[in-house]
């Protein structure tokens, strides 16, 4: 790397959690995951659309029960 040159910044590697209803209302975090790198609690509407990614973190969550209501 010549003088001057910034390394790009490692990317982190996106988490997937598959949840159910049994999981609704969802937000993350999610009971569980560790405190040491947790965000304020946000609620995530995932019913409509059956994916969503969080604004802090970025975890993907799919709703893998998507037939029952």
């Amino acid at each position: 790397m010549d003088k001057g040159q910034v390394a790009p910044a490692p990317t982190a590697r996106t988490m997937r959690v598959e949840v159910t209803h049994a999981d609704l209302p969802l937000h993350c975090p999610m009971p569980g995951m560790s405190l040491w790198n947790s965000h304020p609690r946000v609620f995530l509407p995932i019913e409509a659309s059956g994916e969503e990614r969080c604004p802090y973190c970025g975890t993907v969550y799919v709703l893998t029960d998507l037939t029952e209501i």
